[in-house]
């Protein structure tokens, strides 16, 4: 499989889960600690931009800041999100996303791939945060998982190192892909 069908996958697997939120699910803890439903959702919704715009080649600073951006009494929080999804989707959906330079939200630019591969694995793992927030039990594509956990593997170090992630969390090898990627990440399975 091809990487530009990778965002395809876990945004297909994304978009379920969303749909399957609840209004009253928004102030459920998730597995990333500082994180509830809405300050993921409004996470995702701030670095949306940028991460699309990446895969265009364009600079993109992420949306003023979105703290207030889902509300327990509005609906449109989850066409917001889906909508990001697709835009992600569509952004990284071809091969010349995955090649040359490219940056997000600021001038340094790192190869396309580094961040496309970056993209697919946010997609996941805060799916997966999502979906266990929120009672669900998504399945994913053992191609993209086995991508996403490759990659992990290799960039999760340097992620600690920059705070985006927890200490690992040890997970047996024999354990679901999707656990030995959250653990990668700081979040126990």
């Amino acid at each position: 499989m091809s990487r530009e069908h990778l965002i395809d996958q876990a945004v297909a697997t994304a978009l379920e889960v969303v749909e399957n939120i609840k209004p009253d699910q928004l102030d459920a803890p998730t597995p990333c600690t500082e994180f509830d439903v809405r300050k993921l959702v409004n996470h995702l919704l701030f670095w949306g931009p940028p991460l699309a715009g990446a895969g265009r080649k364009q600079q993109v600073a992420p949306v003023a800041e979105a703290e207030s951006r889902v509300d327990l009494t509005a609906g449109d929080w989850a066409a917001d999100l889906a909508a990001h999804f697709r835009s992600l989707a569509t952004a990284w959906g071809g091969p010349s996303a995955w090649t040359g330079l490219t940056s997000v939200g600021s001038p340094e630019q790192m190869p396309a791939e580094v961040i496309g591969a970056m993209v697919v694995g946010e997609v996941v793992v805060h799916t997966w945060d999502l979906a266990r927030a929120t009672g669900q039990a998504p399945t994913w594509d053992d191609g993209l998982l086995a991508f996403v956990h490759a990659d992990l593997v290799a960039t999760a170090p340097m992620g600690r190192d920059m705070g985006l992630f927890g200490p690992e969390v040890p997970v047996p090898a024999d354990a679901p892909l999707i656990d030995r990627i959250v653990g990668l990440t700081g979040r126990t399975p």
